[in-house]
């Protein structure tokens, strides 16, 4: 018989992400960060190509970002919600972590493989971040799909791209529980 750890399953069984809008200072210092970067490095990366980096954008930044993202959504011909939307999460932020997708040359681990450990990564950062009690949400949006933001507002090249902004600050009220997936709807047994 297997040694559970019940209370890191108890955790997950009742994680919930927090609204990125309810958040405010304090965020984590950088010291308080690290360990919660470590916690994310800490996922599965098929062949150790570590193909994502991170990116910690703190209250400093969010203003240049929020018009970066208004300015590239308005030459992306996006309507005043939209580019109301692409500037908030900037706007709203006390500190984010950009999860860098790098996609590595290789023979052996499919580009797929390498996407599918970025998002790991951004699960392992946000539930990090829950468990060690701040407040967090993994963002995505406008800033995280548009390749010219990307590239003026963030630097990066072309073999990276956001996998996601993963918030993390002070959490100003627990979220009410929503409606989860119907496991047995959902789930094929195969057997012999």
């Amino acid at each position: 018989m297997p040694t559970a750890n019940l209370s890191a399953l108890d955790f997950l069984l009742s994680r919930r992400s927090r609204p990125a809008k309810t958040l405010q200072a304090p965020a984590p210092t950088r010291n308080e960060l690290l360990p919660l970067l470590t916690a994310a490095a800490r996922t599965p990366d098929h062949g150790k190509l570590e193909p994502w980096r991170f990116m910690v954008i703190d209250s400093g930044a969010m203003p240049r970002l929020a018009e970066a993202a208004e300015a590239h959504a308005r030459a992306a011909g996006c309507d005043a919600d939209q580019i109301a939307k692409a500037r908030q999460q900037f706007d709203q932020g006390h500190l984010a972590v950009a999860v860098i997708e790098v996609q590595r040359d290789s023979d052996k681990i499919p580009a797929l493989e390498q996407t599918y450990s970025a998002g790991a990564v951004c699960l392992a950062l946000l539930n990090a971040a829950l468990a060690a009690g701040w407040g967090a949400n993994w963002l995505s949006g406008f800033a995280a799909h548009s390749r010219p933001f990307q590239r003026e507002a963030l630097g990066l090249a072309d073999h990276e791209r956001v996998a996601g902004f993963i918030h993390i600050a002070t959490e100003t009220a627990q979220p009410p529980e929503r409606p989860r997936p119907d496991i047995e709807t959902i789930t094929t047994w195969l057997s012999t």
